[in-house]
């Protein structure tokens, strides 16, 4: 294998990271300074000087405008995430965070996890909007992460997908990993993680089809990737196929996908609890755009 895909499958980092490592002239083999594009031999004697670990991120509690709370209690907080809002601090991102926005409002937050994301048991993408739960209390929180781990949350998507699914309802099971090419990306690959999509068209236009999904995994970009394999890509999702022509048309900037409805066990009683959040402006606009045109 090349130096970049197989230390990248070696050492479990981006090959962006591993490229930088090989950039540094950090990774040779018996001795020789090897390139990312050079190949990894069987019997070789392989050395890798890692760089120092980044420093940890801090959590800045910046008021997020638009960030809703559905519901709180001792145990959980329930939030409407809104578009251009990410859930947690991490490298490179300097906009707004869900974490930062719970803490400049003054809600309290359990404190298991990683520092920059403590409390949370569950992401949304940058660019999809809806419903999640962030845990307060430390019981909540194992007994939330224990419950998507188990797959025995009811998560609820809503999806505009370009073109018609056939069938209109169906299964979509294929593994998720890392684009092999662009680290921004994911795709389905043979090597990827078990990835399962349920979904079912409920409205069926001219150019375009609306859908319910059910996600029993929750890979990264899980949505998005599956119907981008089926050659249905998410409404304005350019990242992954989608024609910008209708995504003009209709005026969505970003992928049309929200978390709909959100169902679990509380974890306080066990009870059943399920939470829902409404479109947002833009995509209750593209929606009715679809359905004004047939």
């Amino acid at each position: 294998m090349r130096v970049d895909a197989g230390l990248a499958k070696l050492l479990g980092l981006s090959r962006t990271a591993v490229a930088a490592i090989a950039d540094a002239d950090d990774v040779l083999i018996d001795g020789r300074v090897v390139g990312k594009s050079d190949r990894l031999t069987a019997g070789a004697m392989l050395e890798i000087t890692l760089p120092a670990p980044p420093q940890p991120i801090t959590v800045q509690a910046i008021p997020v405008e638009g960030l809703v709370v559905i519901h709180e209690d001792d145990d959980i907080i329930v939030v409407d995430k809104p578009v251009g809002v990410a859930v947690h601090p991490s490298p490179g991102w300097t906009g707004p965070t869900v974490v930062g926005g719970l803490a400049a409002a003054g809600h309290r937050i359990a404190t298991s996890g990683a520092a920059e994301r403590q409390g949370v048991v569950h992401r949304l993408d940058v660019g999809t909007t809806g419903v999640m739960v962030v845990a307060k209390s430390e019981s909540a929180y194992s007994a939330l992460k224990h419950a998507f781990k188990e797959r025995t949350v009811d998560k609820v998507y809503h999806a505009i997908v370009q073109g018609h699914p056939d069938p209109i309802k169906g299964t979509i099971d294929a593994p998720i990993d890392r684009h092999p090419k662009h680290d921004y990306k994911f795709a389905v690959m043979n090597s990827g993680k078990p990835s399962i999509t349920h979904y079912e068209v409920i409205e069926a236009f001219r150019a375009a089809s609306f859908v319910e999904v059910h996600l029993e995994t929750g890979r990264t970009h899980q949505i998005r990737v599956h119907f981008s394999a089926l050659h249905h890509p998410c409404v304005g999702d350019l990242t992954y196929g989608a024609d910008p022509t209708l995504a003009k048309r209709l005026g969505v900037t970003r992928q049309w996908l929200h978390a709909r409805q959100l169902g679990f066990h509380h974890p306080a009683d066990g009870q059943w609890v399920t939470f829902t959040s409404e479109y947002p402006e833009d995509l209750a606009s593209a929606l009715e755009k679809l359905r004004e045109e047939g």
